[in-house]
Order: C-alpha cells, then structure tokens, then sequence
C-alpha cells in the first residue's frame, strides 16, 4: 500500500473528501494526518476515520530530524496539501521529490505567494474585476504556489459574486478534482518508479 499523509490547518472539508475517495481503496491509503493547529476541525475528521493524526508546529516542521522520524513511523510515501498554511521546508521537500502536492483556490500563477490562501484569494479575486477564477493542483517545491502546475479548473465569476459565493464555487471544484486527480498523480509515480527499478 502506498501510504498518505494529509497536511491540513483548518476544517478539513478537502481532507475529508480525500478520505471518503480512498476508503478501501486497493493501492492508496491516509495513514496520517497532521496539522499544525491543535483545534484544528481536520483532527475531528482524522478520528471519524479512525486516522492517525500527529501536530506537528512550525518550529517541529524546521527540524528535519523531528519532521522525518515523526512520517517515517507511519512510513509516509506521499503527502496531499489541503489547507496547510505553513511554508514546507527544504529537507522536506528533498525528501518527498515529486511526491508532496498542493492545491490553491485560484488559477496560478494568479492570486498566489505568501498570505494568499483562503478568502484572501476570492477577495483578491473580487476586487480585481477578473470573469474567471478556479483552482490548481501543483507539486510542492521551496516556495509558496510557485511548483509545477499539475491540474487546473476553472468557473466564471459573475459581477454580483460575492467573495463567499466565489469561494462555494471554487470550493466545488476542489472536492470534485482533487481526489481524482491526487490518485493520478501517485499511481503515476508508483509507474515511474517501479520503471526505473526495471
């Protein structure tokens, strides 16, 4: 089994559709989810599915030691992003190449970058006057929203959207792709990977 890990800082509604997607799934499996936020509403989730869950604060993620052991004992092959605010440190990043996978509420390369995350981007979005918005699906690399783009959707924005009704309508588009296309993305990689072992 290829086990996941979930990062997440909030209520978890896309971690939660990444759990339902995966439930006896055949290949992929969350073993973990973590968060940097005790209270965090994802950890109620974590345990409706009898997920493992560990809290991991923002000095824990800067120590490669810590952060690496703490994935290694739930033997963590894969991470999924969902609503993690938190910068991933290189070691991190070099430890999971290709394999850590984020997801944004806009269309990068718009509406990305530190502190745009949430009703920050829709009300970024509103007040740009722009007719369209969406979501994308990215690799993780050193930087925020700057890895590569894997997937993107996108929706109008109407005049009268309100920065809520965009964010419903991006929201929609999350539950509906990010599941599918995360288990792409690792099927893909287990290919790739057992390839250059042949």
């Amino acid at each position: 089994m290829i086990n996941l890990a979930i990062f997440a800082s909030g209520t978890g509604s896309n971690a939660r559709r990444i759990m339902e997607h995966f439930q006896g799934h055949p290949l992929i499996r969350v073993a973990l989810v973590v968060s940097n936020k005790p209270s965090a509403g994802v950890l109620k989730i974590a345990d409706e599915f009898g997920i493992a869950k560990v809290i991991i604060n923002r000095e824990s993620l800067k120590d490669k030691d810590t952060t690496l052991r703490r994935l290694g004992s739930f033997n963590i092959d894969f991470i999924a992003l969902a609503g993690f605010l938190l910068l991933i440190p290189k070691h991190l990043v070099q430890a999971f190449p290709s394999r850590i996978v984020n997801i944004h509420p806009a269309l990068l390369p718009d509406f990305g970058g530190k502190g745009m995350y949430g009703m920050n981007v829709h009300r970024a979005v509103k007040e740009t006057g722009v007719e369209k918005t969406g979501m994308t699906i990215h690799f993780v690399n050193e930087k925020y929203d700057e890895g590569e783009t894997l997937f993107q959707a996108e929706v109008a924005v109407k005049r009268e959207d309100s920065p809520e009704i965009i964010a419903k309508k991006v929201l929609a588009l999350e539950h509906k792709h990010y599941p599918v296309v995360l288990e792409n993305v690792i099927i893909r990689n287990l290919v790739n990977e057992k390839d250059q072992e042949s």
